[in-house]
């Protein structure tokens, strides 16, 4: 982290997607052990193992896309990681950073009235949300001329 002044992840959110794919799995592996004959249908080893490892699969996948919202901050500019892509964003692209009231993360403002998400610091988090959003605007000020 020695390109980065600061990095944010989100806190609230990850854990209940661990909570909510756990539930799942479980779920999913139960529902593979016991639905032998409970729907009519014939179901082999194969089948219940496969529906078992379907679930586990799925649930791996929700946590491992719940995890990866990250922002950094530094020299360089914005590195905003969502759920799929990863987008460095210069300073001199950099409009604002706002927290807009009723959303539930913040964005970051660029010309035309465009805006990237910042998944990394949500309104669930509270007190961390407002830090990091103090921490974001204090770096912004330091880099952006």
């Amino acid at each position: 982290m020695s390109d980065w002044d600061a990095e944010f992840r989100p806190r609230r959110f990850p854990r209940m997607a661990v909570a909510g794919a756990g539930l799942f799995a479980l779920v999913g592996i139960v529902v593979a052990i016991i639905n032998d004959r409970a729907l009519g249908a014939n179901w082999r080893v194969v089948d219940q193992v496969a529906i078992g490892s379907l679930a586990v699969i799925l649930a791996g996948a929700v946590v491992y896309l719940a995890t990866r919202p990250r922002l950094r901050v530094g020299p360089a500019g914005l590195l905003v990681r969502n759920v799929l892509e990863d987008r460095l964003i210069p300073w001199p692209d950099v409009v604002d950073v706002v927290f807009p009231p009723g959303k539930r993360w913040a964005r970051v403002e660029l010309q035309a009235y465009e805006y990237v998400p910042v998944l990394a610091i949500q309104s669930a988090d509270g007190d961390r949300a407002v830090a990091a959003m103090d921490t974001v605007r204090s770096l912004m000020d330091r880099y952006r001329v």
